[in-house]
């Protein structure tokens, strides 16, 4: 690998980050490796410093996250326009996502040093959000943007067209417009369908729909799809991968396609997709 530089990004809530990540950062640097700390990491370890989440994917070569999935989906936001390699850290319970265990961690960044692994490129998903005319918010996400009904029991109606035409007026809870990554998150719990991330392709996954015939709908990863609220609905929310919402009012349109950018996860040849899914969803022995 030619980088010499290498962002860390932690969930400071897991136990014993402050000794593991002291561990790594010494390890790194005895390899004359780079390491850009985030704020959270720096005062971890009692360093001055450390830079804003926003700006560590901007300075570093590569991002190391340790964490979960939420971790990796905050790292695949921060990597944004530059698209820059992603190794996940498992620090808790088996991850979609994060592609190494703890105590695989040292032997699998010899690996990537010795440029011995392999990027697995996801579809990204750009959200903007539109109110008269105007964009009152955007932002991109690995997983997926759920449009959903306030805190009162009245369903959501919602306006759905793709490339422009008018598909369906759905009444319920609300709907998940997921990439192929996101089809193991909140899609699949709502009764969504399991997508190959290699599958280019959007999920639409109604969430309790008032008609029972609105089934999840698979379309080409090059649609684009607009979601209009209709109901006026206090509270509505449109939510970008679980972690930033953007409350919505009566009238907005809420406009998803796939992005230009891809999160590019660090692999290695040997691990496989369905190994992951057979092991996360206890689908038995071979």
């Amino acid at each position: 690998m030619k980088s010499k530089s290498i962002g860390i990004l932690v969930k400071p809530k897991f136990p014993e980050i402050k000794s593991t990540l002291q561990n790594i950062v010494t390890w790194l640097r005895a390899r004359c490796i780079e390491v850009i700390l985030d704020t959270t990491s720096a005062n971890l370890l009692g360093e001055q410093g450390g830079y804003q989440n926003t700006h560590l994917a901007a300075k570093a070569d590569v991002l190391l996250v340790l964490g979960g999935d939420g971790t990796m989906l905050n790292a695949a936001r921060l990597a944004g326009e530059r698209s820059i390699p992603i190794l996940g850290v498992n620090m808790g319970g088996l991850g979609f996502l994060t592609e190494v265990r703890l105590e695989n961690l040292y032997p699998s960044l010899e690996r990537v040093f010795a440029n011995d692994y392999v990027l697995d490129e996801r579809l990204m998903l750009r959200t903007h959000i539109h109110r008269h005319g105007e964009t009152v918010a955007q932002g991109v996400v690995l997983n997926d943007v759920v449009i959903s009904k306030g805190t009162l029991a009245r369903m959501i109606e919602l306006k759905i067209a793709i490339q422009g035409r008018f598909v369906t007026n759905l009444r319920g809870d609300g709907l998940i417009v997921s990439s192929p990554t996101g089809s193991t998150a909140y899609s699949l719990s709502a009764g969504g369908p399991i997508i190959d991330p290699a599958v280019q392709s959007l999920i639409l996954t109604p969430i309790c729909p008032h008609t029972l015939t609105h089934r999840p709908l698979i379309v080409p990863g090059n649609a684009k799809i607009d979601v209009i609220l209709t109901s006026k609905d206090d509270g509505a929310m449109a939510t970008l991968d679980g972690q930033v919402g953007v409350a919505i009012v009566q009238g907005d349109t809420i406009e998803i396609q796939t992005s230009e950018h891809r999160t590019r996860l660090i692999r290695f040849p040997e691990s496989n997709y369905y190994d992951v899914l057979r092991e996360k969803l206890k689908w038995g022995d071979r």
